[in-house]
Formats: structure tokens, C-alpha cells, sequence
């Protein structure tokens, strides 16, 4: 099932309401960023910078349930970023969450860390309807992970999927004023972007801080729907040009262009939210 619509937090967190408590977190940049929903509110959360996921995730989820005075046995599901982003941090994000979900029996939901990006980006600068949001992260070798959304009456639309994509190609196809998410990336596509005379807007470390609570919401209100995963079939989101949404013309991956991406590809990976 696929939406292309994804509601405000408090629309998810009203419909996970009735479920049992539902952690969310995400391992996809040096900010590890974790929540706990319960009753339709946020619990407790938090979001701090790691040198290593591994080591300090344990803990903080300890930090977490604590705060909020529950068990880890009383979780419902596990909600974990997916990606695209950093490969050792969404392979112990991912193994930590399955991990959690086969020892405790709780339910599994996989939520693209993109989409929790964009929304902890709409929830924190409450951006009009229509604007543009473009979420940036650095994928190395030159290039951005990158996608697009829209900001609608009643949360976001998601107009292309997560590619990865050099950022002169990337402010090349933007072709209105846009609001840019993610990491340190942004400030140079809002350069680019601004020289082709585009108004520009940044939102570069305070989304980081909302990503686990969009995580856990989209993840309740998904676990509320019964749309979980599977632990032995959920996989970090890579992103590679290969394996980018639009069909390859020609043999080399540089020359394929994106307009089939901001124009016709709209699938994503949000549920019927």
C-alpha cells in the first residue's frame, strides 16, 4: 500500500493512541535521535551527537524508558530509520531494532529516514502549504542522497523517491523557492540553488533533534494499522545510482538526468498514512 500524503505528528500520534508504547529511533547520522510515544503523546526523547552508535545506544535507550517510567517488555513495536545515510549507522540501528523485536516479541516498523527529516523540518519552522522541501545528505564520492516533498494542508506529500544525485544536477532541476533539510550538505545546494535564482530557506540541526519522535509517530500510527515488517526481511535503505527510481537510458549513470524523478515518479514509502 502506498499514500502519497503524510500526516503532522499530532494526527499520528492521535492515531497510534490505543496502541501499547512504541520507541523510535534512528541511527542514520552522527545525531542519535530516539523517542517514546505512549497515549498519543510523546513520552520522553532525545537526540545527541555519538561517536558510535554501537556503544552508546544501549544506554540511551535505558535513558529513554526510564524517563518515561517503562519497561522494555511493555513496548508494542519498534519503530527504526531506514535510511539512506550512514551504512554502520543503519546496520546497528537496524540489528539493534530487530534485535530488540525478536527478544521482547513486539512489533518491527521500518520508516525511511527521509520522510522523518522532512517532517521534523515541517513540525519545527511550520512551513506554509505549497513550499517546497528538499531533504540533502551527504553520500560521499561527490554526491547527496536527496528527495522531494510538498507541504500540504494536512502534512507533506512526497514527490519523488530517495536517489542519489551530485549537487549541481540537483539545484539544476529545482525550479522554484525551496526550503533545504539534512546535514552540513545544505548550505552548499542553497548556494547552488540561490545562483540560479531560487529563494532559499535552511533547516540544518534543529530537525535532527524531532527525527526519532517523527520515527516513532509514523511508526505508531503504521503499528496501528497492522502495517508492520518482518525482521528477517527489513533492510537498510542504500541508495546508490543504480538503484535510483528513474529508468537508466544510458550506460553512463552521470548522464541519465532527473526528470523523471521530479516529475512523474511519485511512489514512496510511506504507508497509507
Amino acid at each position: 500500500m502506498t499514500s502519497r500524503v503524510l500526516c503532522r505528528v499530532n494526527r499520528l500520534l492521535e492515531q497510534a493512541a490505543a496502541t501499547r508504547p512504541v520507541l523510535g529511533l534512528d541511527t542514520s547520522t552522527p545525531m542519535a535521535s530516539l523517542a517514546l510515544i505512549a497515549g498519543g503523546k510523546v513520552a520522553a526523547s532525545l537526540a545527541r551527537p555519538v561517536t558510535s552508535h554501537g556503544a552508546a545506544l544501549p544506554g540511551a535507550v535505558d535513558e529513554l524508558l526510564n524517563a518515561a517510567g517503562l519497561a522494555i517488555g511493555s513496548l508494542g513495536a519498534i519503530a527504526v530509520g531506514t535510511g539512506p545515510g550512514s551504512f554502520t549507522g543503519l546496520r546497528i540501528g537496524l540489528s539493534y531494532a530487530k534485535g530488540i523485536a525478536m527478544a521482547t516479541r513486539c512489533a518491527l516498523v521500518g520508516v525511511p529516514s527521509f520522510d522523518a527529516m522532512a517532517l521534523a523540518a515541517l513540525e519545527r519552522d511550520n512551513t506554509d502549504p505549497g513550499r517546497l522541501i528538499c531533504v540533502v545528505a551527504d553520500a560521499r564520492k561527490g554526491e547527496v542522497y536527496a528527495a522531494l516533498y510538498r507541504v500540504v494542508a494536512d502534512g507533506l506529500e512526497k514527490l519523488s523517491e530517495e536517489l542519489v544525485i551530485t549537487l549541481d544536477h540537483l539545484a539544476s532541476r529545482i525550479t522554484e523557492d525551496v526550503m533545504f533539510v539534512g546535514d552540513q550538505r545544505v548550505k552548499e545546494a542553497a548556494a547552488l540553488a540561490q545562483s540560479r535564482g531560487r529563494r532559499v530557506a535552511l533547516s540544518e540541526t534543529g530537525m535532527l533533534d524531532l527525527r526519532g519522535v517523527c520515527v516513532a509517530a509514523i511508526g505508531g500510527a503504521r503499528f496501528a494499522r497492522g502495517e508492520t515488517d518482518r525482521a528477517d526481511s527489513l533492510e537498510p535503505l542504500y541508495i546508490r545510482t543504480p538503484e535510483a527510481t528513474f529508468k537508466p537510458t544510458k550506460k553512463n549513470p552521470a548522464d541519465i538526468g532527473t526528470e523523471g524523478v521530479w516529475s512523474i515518479e511519485r511512489k514512496n514509502s510511506f504507508g497509507s498514512i
